[in-house]
């Protein structure tokens, strides 16, 4: 790496760390995605079974296990605690930022200091650094992304051996660590080669090598898939086998939400990139520089994948991460032919003020808008930090104290480090299950049974690791459990329309949007009676 990059990583890996322990200080893991996944993880470190994870007894199919094994893995050496899952998740999120610079490496080799502003660029998207630290499967996605695109370089570049080998580690890698997404991922960009490569060369031969990558990482994959499989039952082979590809592809079509819904989102998705000028100036002189092998594989890696999510009904936010890298590098491709303006930071810096003023106003008009219940209590001590920080960034700009580049990524952090620090600390027991999982546990060590009324993702077990699960129970069969259990507790979800008091529950705090309450049977019924909760 040149000193340049050096040094850039340096910094970001300061503000990576600073990230890092916000998240981890703050609050704990947040239902029902992380808490779910933890508790995979914390079951499978029960019961000693790293080939068939599991989830209420049940076992677990919606993803593979290669994120559930790094945390085991961890805990073995670090003994089972909290940070770890956090921690990992930003390690991989460290090490996509490094592959990214080099990737810009191999793209544009005349031109050095495209990688260190790629860096910082996929470091300062807001949405990137928001899910830095997050105990989920993106950037582990992102990672074996990035991999592949390394090996597929590589054979680009007449390493062919070494490139395919690590491009079908690459497939094996992401299938293990979140199912077929990861041929979404790598292979249209391998597919266009004729499009971004500009040399002649024998596409058959390519295309059949490409064909033994991919074959050797569904080797990989099926090393884990058949036994576990065996070992699962018939109703876990159907769902790790089918129900991971063409099932959810059918399903997906569904169109839950509207094709247009990234583009929709796409101010919020790339801020605050996509509101700085050099950007839009930038595409307007993209013809020129588009007959650039480099331009045309990021490009030929963004939009297929783009498309294909906006296509498939099943839209998360976070879906989108493995493909910032690739809008990073294009963004440092084409924001130098725009050239510098005193002004090209102030519409992003604009729009984080209006951020600080809406933090203002929310709270007082919380049920004008059916907000959640805890943001009537958000002080306003966060918006006044958001708004002093874009102030100092902008005056830093405009003076040339900062790059825009700095300036804009530092914003996006402050907001990250807000979201995390101020929004979810805020909210407490909204995303924070600790005090309820802790509860939970004294129920079950007093031998009181505890169920769970509705579907149970697993919220509490890790956090109050419980070597069981709650009992499930729906409508037609919570009269029944309680008569036979009289001194049982149930756990129930009032909505913010219909919330309980404390002095109605044994335990009651807020939960997501709602709330979550501990209830014993008398509980239960009184607010059946009330018709305060659907019981039945």
């Amino acid at each position: 790496m040149s000193a340049n990059l050096t040094s850039r990583f340096g910094w970001i890996f300061l503000l990576w760390l600073l990230l890092v322990v916000v998240v981890i200080v703050t609050h704990s893991f947040i239902p029902i995605d992380e808490t779910r996944y933890v508790t995979v993880a914390w079951n499978m470190w029960l019961s000693g079974d790293w080939l068939v994870p599991h989830l209420n007894g049940a076992a677990y199919s919606d993803k593979p296990p290669m994120l559930f094994w790094l945390m085991n893995a961890g805990w073995y050496v670090f003994g089972v605690n909290e940070w770890w899952p956090s921690l990992m998740s930003a390690l991989f999120a460290l090490a996509n930022l490094w592959l990214t610079a080099r990737l810009a490496l191999k793209l544009w080799p005349e031109q050095r200091a495209l990688a260190a502003d790629a860096m910082l660029i996929l470091f300062g998207a807001v949405l990137w650094a928001l899910f830095t630290a997050a105990t989920m499967f993106d950037m582990l996605v992102t990672f074996f992304t990035l991999l592949g695109l390394h090996g597929l370089l590589l054979a680009w570049r007449g390493k062919r051996l070494v490139g395919w080998l690590l491009f079908g580690l690459a497939i094996g890698g992401g299938l293990l660590a979140k199912g077929p997404v990861i041929f979404l991922q790598l292979l249209p960009v391998a597919l266009l080669a004729p499009w971004w490569c500009v040399e002649k060369r024998s596409w058959a031969a390519w295309y059949a090598a490409l064909c033994a990558a991919c074959l050797c990482g569904l080797v990989l994959a099926l090393a884990w898939a058949i036994p576990a499989g065996m070992r699962g039952g018939e109703t876990y082979q159907n769902a790790i086998f089918w129900g991971q590809t063409a099932h959810r592809m059918v399903e997906s079509f569904a169109h839950k939400r509207a094709w247009w819904w990234y583009i929709m989102l796409a101010p919020a998705l790339f801020f605050p990139w996509i509101f700085w000028r050099p950007f839009w100036s930038g595409m307007r002189r993209l013809p020129g520089i588009m007959s650039e092998p480099g331009v045309r594989f990021v490009i030929a890696w963004f939009v297929p994948v783009f498309a294909g999510f906006s296509l498939i009904s099943g839209k998360q936010i976070h879906y989108l991460l493995p493909i910032y890298p690739a809008f990073a590098l294009f963004l440092a491709r084409i924001f130098p032919l725009a050239g510098n303006g005193k002004k090209d930071h102030v519409p992003a810096l604009l729009v984080t003020l209006f951020l600080a003023l809406l933090l203002l106003y929310l709270p007082g008009h919380v049920q004008q808008h059916e907000l959640p219940m805890w943001v009537e209590h958000l002080p306003a001590w966060g918006a006044g930090v958001l708004a002093l920080g874009a102030v100092l960034l902008w005056l830093a700009a405009a003076r040339r104290r900062l790059s825009d580049l700095w300036s804009l990524a530092l914003i996006s952090v402050l907001i990250s480090a807000l979201c995390h620090g101020y929004l979810i600390h805020s909210a407490g027991g909204a995303y924070d299950v600790r005090a309820m999982s802790a509860r939970v546990k004294q129920l079950q060590d007093a031998a009181i049974p505890v169920a769970n009324f509705g579907a149970y993702p697993g919220t509490y077990n890790f956090l109050g690791r419980l070597t069981h699960s709650p009992d499930v129970l729906g409508r037609a069969t919570v009269q029944p459990w309680l008569e036979q259990h009289p001194e049982g507790r149930v756990l129930i979800y009032p909505d913010q329309q219909n919330p309980i008091t404390p002095d109605e529950a044994e335990f009651v705090q807020f939960y997501r949007t709602g709330q979550a309450a501990i209830v014993n049977r008398q509980q239960f019924e009184r607010i059946c009676i009330e018709q305060r909760y659907r019981c039945e």
